[in-house]
């Protein structure tokens, strides 16, 4: 079997694999709340007990952040990673840590098609690098560079380059957070949970949206996300849906930029669990006019496939692929081929 895991500030998903037919098989999963666990170490014993020793041929960890010499300290929790030393204390032979993103591209080649919901078809014969933006407590970028034969993911932390205003509005919402964050504006700020909490704030103290008695009730008592995203989505509140409809639009400019810096004539695809909750705002329009409106360059954009990923265990399925990859490589025998 193979051990993968997402690694997030708030949750740490964890799934057990194995490989039938060649193919990636899910067997379990579970959540765990990180900020309740001193380290990943402990998350994975709790998931693993019961299982016998020794059945993890390898394992593969996605966690937010830069992974050098196998090495991570994360940014919203009190952990530094290692991979030599979770690999010795938990006995599993070949343990890996990888960026997210990096671990979303890996799974982007193993959805299906019921998997993903196309916004643009595109140019669907078109072969080339692929990108991969998504939206969640954070912003997450990724490249997909085609050497040839394959898509070799890479990481990238684009999410924390500097927010660009495109009109009036957003030069308000820039000054606006400037003046609230004490410095500059990174486009995680805007696109990212931060950034619907940032938005409803500015739409509603600074431009004095209406925010009615039920909806503030709402906010208290619930995930304040969850419910601005739900009535924004569905058009039954003025001020969730302009927050919405600005939300999308700064996220269609990010991914529009994006391609164009990696030339992802190959597709773009759109992650994080945030925009298969709002998927008609995302199909309204607003992503893909934003996404297309870069002057000279509209047309290539155009042309350039754009997916929304529906699989919550993307990363997961990602990390899996990854970990089985590189026992593969240091071992010489591959899992994946020795099940077909």
């Amino acid at each position: 079997m193979i051990l993968a895991g997402d690694v997030g500030g708030t949750k740490v998903h964890l799934a057990l694999y194995d490989f039938k037919q060649g193919a990636l098989v899910h067997l379990r999963d579970e959540r765990f709340p990180a900020q309740e666990y001193d380290g990943l170490e402990t998350i994975v014993r709790k998931f693993l007990s019961g299982c016998p020793q020794g059945d993890i041929a390898a394992a593969c960890f996605g966690v937010p952040g830069p992974v050098r010499q196998g090495r991570l300290k994360l940014t919203n929790l009190p952990w530094t990673l290692d991979s030599q030393q979770l690999s010795a204390n938990l006995e599993i032979p070949h343990l890996f840590l990888i960026n997210d993103l990096e671990a979303n591209g890996y799974g982007v080649a193993e959805l299906k098609s019921d998997q993903i919901f196309t916004l643009n078809e595109g140019d669907r014969g078109a072969v080339g690098n692929r990108a991969l933006v998504s939206a969640g407590t954070g912003l997450g970028e990724g490249v997909m560079v085609w050497d040839g034969r394959r898509h070799i993911p890479m990481a990238s932390e684009g999410g924390h380059c500097d927010f660009a205003a495109r009109n009036e509005l957003e030069v308000e919402l820039l000054q606006y957070l400037m003046e609230k964050l004490e410095g500059r504006v990174s486009f995680e700020r805007v696109v990212s949970g931060l950034g619907i909490h940032n938005i409803y704030e500015f739409l509603r103290d600074a431009k004095k949206m209406n925010e009615s008695p039920e909806l503030r009730e709402r906010l208290k008592n619930e995930d304040p996300n969850a419910v601005i995203g739900e009535l924004g989505d569905s058009g039954q509140d003025e001020l969730c849906t302009k927050m919405l409809e600005l939300f999308v639009s700064a996220y269609g400019a990010e991914a529009g930029n994006m391609a164009l810096k990696v030339l992802a004539v190959g597709g773009m695809y759109i992650g994080g669990g945030i925009a298969p909750k709002i998927l008609k705002t995302m199909r309204s329009g607003t992503f893909m006019t934003a996404f297309t409106d870069k002057g000279r360059l509209s047309d290539l954009l155009e042309k350039t496939p754009v997916h929304v990923i529906l699989e919550s265990r993307c990363a997961l399925m990602g990390a899996a692929a990854y970990a089985e990859q590189r026992a593969a490589e240091s071992s010489g025998t591959s899992i994946r081929a020795a099940s077909v």
